[in-house]
């Protein structure tokens, strides 16, 4: 099992920055990847940026230049930094572990809004 707790989340103005984290519990060893994931009011969710266990990056073109995921393995923790927001950045953010076996877990998400 495999626990995911974001946190960072909050209210910011258009142009500021935000950084989120994920931190993983559990069967730590069975995760093979993470990623960040976004539902804005009424949209699908979507992926937004992920991380291989190699530290290998992927981003969605809407944050690409202005957000950067990492990972820091010693405290188990995913970071999203998220730089020059727009308005449309507003939605919960959710962090997801992509396991062993074709699993997957998900966080409860944190919620940013990004004021014009």
């Amino acid at each position: 099992q495999v626990q995911l707790v974001e946190s960072g989340g909050g209210l910011v103005q258009s142009g500021g920055s935000l950084r989120l984290s994920c931190v993983a519990s559990g069967s730590i060893g069975s995760i093979n990847a993470m990623g960040w994931y976004r539902q804005a009011p009424g949209n699908e969710r979507e992926n937004i940026a992920a991380i291989t266990n190699g530290g290998t990056t992927a981003y969605a073109d809407a944050v690409k230049g202005r957000f950067t995921i990492s990972r820091n393995n010693a405290e188990n923790t995913m970071y999203l930094q998220m730089n020059s927001l727009r308005p449309e950045d507003t939605g919960v953010y959710y962090c997801k572990a992509a396991l062993q076996g074709y699993l997957e877990v998900w966080g409860q998400g944190t919620p940013v809004t990004v004021s014009s």
